[in-house]
């Protein structure tokens, strides 16, 4: 679709929808110089917005806990989601609702005098992994750590809080992999660059404590399925020497969806009938 400030189609803009190619801010806006902003990432199915009202509302929690007061309310916020998924014309799509402080008196580390904005973006995107959620992804394992709670607010979806994200991303790619597993700052097992993670053992399924990380939406959402069939959900911190005897493994993510895992590093994982059907169950939930 080419690069993504050269498309056509409308982004809205604190209150109006602007024409793509002039969706633009100051270069001395404060989120650019100093990662003050937050987002979601969602998808429509159907012209529809899966779990809409929890992603709107996240999006103000972490503009409360990264002290960007959002000068919208959620209806609000639900209103442009879905004006500019109109205005796209998409049925199934990825959408982008982001919030930042902009240029204003403030031009150092404080912005407290700066204006916040929002805006809602809408493209076509298909599978974030590729053939990856047919074969099972290729996961690297990153040098870098989700950070301790006492360094940052680390449940805020927060554009600074990715930069080892994409570091980590980066370097996976490098080495012919989908992505990166990401340990904590105690090197317990945490999450992906942008998915949290789930492991099988013995009919019970395993996934690492949020207690460091993003509880992710469509995390929250695979446990209740898994729950509904009975399936005995264990959160917990993960030791990496465990990833030995974990017989299957999946992403559960926004963009991710549910992602089959078949390589973590050495270690190795089969793509199961349980992930297979999870996968397949979270496509029929989010298409109802």
């Amino acid at each position: 679709m080419g690069s993504y400030d050269d498309r056509d189609g409308s982004i809205w803009m604190d209150g109006d929808l602007t024409p793509w190619r002039e969706a633009k801010v100051h270069i001395l806006t404060h989120a650019l110089h100093y990662g003050s902003s937050v987002f979601e990432g969602e998808r429509a199915y159907g012209g529809r917005i899966f779990k809409s009202r929890e992603h709107s509302q996240r999006l103000l929690d972490s503009g409360r806990m990264m002290d960007i007061p959002i000068p919208y309310t959620l209806s609000e916020i639900e209103a442009a989601k879905a004006e500019t998924l109109a205005a796209s014309g998409l049925s199934d799509a990825y959408v982008r609702a982001i919030c930042w402080r902009g240029s204003g008196d403030d031009m150092g580390v404080a912005s407290a005098r700066n204006p916040v904005h929002m805006a809602v973006a809408v493209w076509a995107w298909g599978a974030y992994y590729g053939d990856a959620k047919m074969q099972g992804a290729r996961l690297d394992i990153s040098k870098w750590k989700r950070p301790s709670p006492e360094t940052i607010p680390c449940f805020a979806k927060a554009a600074g809080l990715y930069m080892i994200c994409t570091m980590a991303k980066h370097q996976a790619e490098a080495r012919g992999c989908s992505d990166a597993l990401m340990f904590d700052y105690r090197g317990y097992v945490a999450e992906a660059t942008g998915a949290n993670v789930f492991f099988v053992k013995d009919g019970k399924v395993h996934t690492p404590k949020p207690d460091c990380f993003l509880n992710g939406i469509t995390r929250q959402t695979v446990i209740g399925m898994l729950q509904a069939r009975g399936v005995e959900v264990v959160e917990r911190h993960i030791q990496p020497d465990e990833l030995d005897d974990m017989e299957q493994c999946w992403l559960t993510g926004t963009a991710a969806e549910v992602t089959p895992v078949g390589q973590i590093g050495e270690h190795t994982f089969e793509v199961g009938a349980l992930t297979r059907s999870i996968a397949e169950e979270y496509e029929k939930l989010v298409r109802a």
